[in-house]
């Protein structure tokens, strides 16, 4: 995807004068707050950059952007260009010191966000100041228009809305940085035989239950991620018709149900490209919450039969294709 600007012009009307005059006052109020109970605590450089989902939009976002503004990185897994674009971001944020947040949504992940910001394509980037958005640009840009396009945006938040950043640390937060390299507790041996013990005894609820336990503790385990995803397939289509499930999915093709219950079929009997590429189809003829569902479903089935697979490669690029 070839870069392409969004316009800056969009912060004439961010700054538009009783915007300006709320979002100062906003600002006056909670550096007036954080003098009041001992001042603005420094965080560190670790803490500009976070992710960010649905549920904590609002805190970690339009909260945050009465004191600095918040840059949004869009972006997915299977973007090629958001694997240049995101570091790139990541060390601005950390060599900018504090004069804007780094905020990374994943869009597979946060469909609703993307919608609300009339997403079209990915890598995009927005911003948030005083609670207001505004594009910044789309695709991999080149380092020094980002600078450029990051060094107005920061000049707006100050002249307009006051906004001066938060201060950073590059001390603070080291202790927990250390304790977090400190694998997490183990072994999982057990449970993770328990799991699978259950598992090849079609019991698919104590499966799926001794899985979730191993990932409370440890939630990128790999082992336990592949084998809940397995164990919640076979639990949905213990109980189905096959017959039935497929003669529906033939008779109703809008029917996203339908689709989904035929995928799982499909998948448990081998059938990969039939399952994936129902559910993409799927995805193409739907909106709002039948896509969403039927999308989900497909990233679940990707969960199973693994990341590198080229089959999951293929369905991903397809499903990029009619999301965007």
């Amino acid at each position: 995807m070839q870069p392409r600007n969004m316009s800056m012009s969009g912060v004439v009307d961010l700054a538009a004068v009783k915007a300006a005059g709320e979002a100062k006052a906003k600002a006056e109020q909670a550096r007036a707050e954080a003098a009041r109970t001992g001042g603005a605590r420094a965080v560190p450089p670790a803490a500009l950059v976070i992710d960010v989902d649905e549920a904590g939009f609002e805190r970690d976002v339009l909260q945050r952007s009465a004191e600095v503004p918040v840059v949004i990185d869009f972006w997915a897994e299977w973007c090629e260009p958001c694997k240049q674009l995101g570091p790139l971001l990541e060390r601005l944020a950390v060599e900018y010191n504090g004069r804007f947040l780094l905020a990374k949504v994943d869009v597979d992940a946060n469909q609703m966000l993307m919608q609300q910001f009339g997403i079209q394509g990915i890598p995009a980037v927005f911003a948030v100041v005083a609670g207001q958005a505004l594009p910044l640009f789309q695709g991999a840009a080149p380092e020094a228009q980002i600078r450029e396009t990051l060094d107005q945006l920061i000049q707006v938040g100050e002249e307009r809305f006051g906004l001066t950043g938060i201060a950073v640390d590059p001390d603070a937060g080291a202790p927990e940085a250390a304790q977090a390299e400190v694998p997490p507790a183990g072994p999982y041996d057990a449970l993770l035989e328990a799991a699978a013990s259950a598992l090849d005894a079609n019991d698919f609820p104590g499966a799926v239950q001794a899985y979730k336990n191993v990932l409370v503790d440890d939630p990128g385990n790999p082992e336990a991620k592949l084998g809940l995803a397995q164990a919640e397939l076979l639990g949905r289509v213990q109980s189905m018709d096959p017959q039935a499930v497929r003669k529906e999915a033939a008779d109703n093709p809008g029917d996203v149900n339908a689709q989904i219950a035929a995928a799982d079929l499909d998948l448990v009997g081998g059938h990969v490209e039939d399952a994936f590429g129902r559910l993409v189809e799927a995805v193409r003829r739907t909106a709002g919450d039948d896509r969403n569902a039927a999308r989900l479903r497909l990233l679940e089935l990707f969960e199973v039969i693994g990341p590198e697979d080229p089959r999951v490669t293929a369905a991903r690029t397809a499903l990029a294709r009619v999301l965007f």
